[in-house]
């Protein structure tokens, strides 16, 4: 018997009902030939991600994390938690696949570096990021900074530095670490 609260599922099958990979794209800058994979490469390499939190808050974050990149080295993913309601399938989410593919393409396409796309079908934003960044990763996140109060992608910022993660928040024009 489990007590409130707690379930009777191991942890792993939880976080597959409530979150699924969509697609992963691996996008290279219009500047460059693409490559054919190499998964040594790419594993041994520092990973910046970039999670997305609206359109305009994440360009800025993604021309920070390109500048990174560029002097560490380093590969871009942009990480995108698209929430489905529970009134739906988790795999039928309300934004069709397609568009957003197209959309996050043209997102990626403004990074100087080569980014992999992470689509995320999930209930829950954080959860989801959770489940789906290494442990201590670096993490971007772009959105408007408040004085007076934080902002969802501030909060969101520190729950992830509140995980192990590093993360720098991408605001208004000026960078800080959450």
């Amino acid at each position: 018997m489990t007590s409130p609260g707690h379930s009777a599922y191991p942890q792993s099958v939880e976080v597959e009902n409530h979150m699924a990979l969509a697609f992963e794209k691996r996008l290279t800058p219009a500047t460059r030939l693409p490559q054919p994979p190499d998964t040594v490469e790419t594993e041994s390499k520092l990973n910046i991600s970039v999670v997305f939190t609206s359109v305009e808050a994440t360009l800025p974050a993604l021309k920070e994390a390109g500048a990174l990149a560029s002097a560490l080295g380093a590969h871009i993913t942009l990480v995108v938690p698209q929430v489905v309601p529970y009134a739906l399938p988790l795999s039928s989410p309300p934004v069709l696949l397609d568009w957003n593919e197209r959309r996050l393409r043209v997102i990626a396409d403004e990074s100087r570096v080569e980014t992999t796309v992470h689509l995320y079908l999930c209930r829950d934003r954080l959860q989801a990021l959770l489940a789906a960044l290494k442990p201590h990763s670096l993490v971007l996140v772009g959105g408007s900074k408040r004085w007076w109060w934080p902002s969802a992608e501030e909060r969101l910022g520190r729950s992830l530095r509140h995980a192990g993660h590093e993360v720098i928040f991408c605001g208004n024009g000026v960078s800080s670490h959450a």
